[in-house]
């Protein structure tokens, strides 16, 4: 296998020509392999064409927007990471991107060097390996209300037997729920246990991934009985969990 070959390969999808120039040189020149992109068509046909490892999206685009096309992807079932980029003051649609699933953002204009950390850090917790050593039990798969996650498949079976798609950042903020279950964690507790201190956190990032595991397990955002909010302290998830 070459070395092409093993590069981490970056879709970035940006209408503007320059930045997409910019980011294809300045990534290539950091040992990532990189296919542009100037809209939702030429994004689609490259997702056909290549393994893409990261999606750098651009929101604000002719046509369709950034927010509809990681909607697209996400009910297509694709897990593809995605890092959102945004205009300053787009607070709103920044976080709708988040809920919708995408795994990161930067706002613009951005420093390149910024950008590739970001890169690295997603693509650091897209392809960890999911077993994590921990005091209590040396199975992989965790059983909660009826519900089953398995940190080695990484998959989420709902009481119904069904499969659910859980991206990056919510498939770890769930394992560090499950491996430290009726326990109050932080926020900074939980980011450290769910992604690590060389992921750089942003804006209400775990807020973002507890609500939308909420509603994966069906729990409810008004009177949650699952992932419930402790005031000032942060989160606790409150089932009994099995390790087998």
């Amino acid at each position: 296998m070459g070395a092409m070959d093993t590069q981490p390969h970056i879709l970035v999808v940006d209408d503007d020509r320059e930045i997409r120039d910019l980011l294809a040189r300045f990534l290539a020149k950091h040992g990532l392999r990189v296919t542009t992109a100037k809209d939702g068509v030429e994004m689609e046909r490259a997702l056909s064409d290549w393994a893409i490892d990261l999606v750098v999206l651009d929101l604000m685009m002719p046509g369709e927007d950034g927010l509809s096309l990681t909607r697209r992807l996400r009910g297509q079932g694709m897990t593809v990471p995605i890092i959102m980029l945004t205009a300053m003051g787009e607070d709103t649609d920044r976080i709708v991107g988040l809920e919708i699933g995408a795994d990161d953002y930067m706002p613009k204009p951005f420093n390149p060097r910024e950008l590739l950390a970001r890169i690295k850090a997603v693509l650091r917790r897209a392809h960890s390996p999911a077993p994590r050593p921990t005091q209590a039990g040396t199975g992989n798969r965790f059983s909660f209300h009826n519900w089953v996650l398995d940190v080695t498949t990484r998959d989420l079976t709902s009481p119904d037997g069904v499969v659910l798609t859980l991206s990056a950042g919510e498939f770890d903020l769930l394992q560090a729920f499950v491996e430290h279950p009726r326990r109050v964690l932080s926020r900074d507790q939980l980011l450290d246990f769910a992604r690590g201190r060389q992921a750089i956190p942003f804006d209400r990032s775990i807020d973002i991934q507890v609500s939308r595991l909420r509603r994966k397990l069906d729990d409810d955002a008004k009177d949650p009985q699952l992932i419930k909010t402790v005031r000032g302290g942060g989160y606790l998830f409150t089932p009994a969990v099995e390790r087998s």
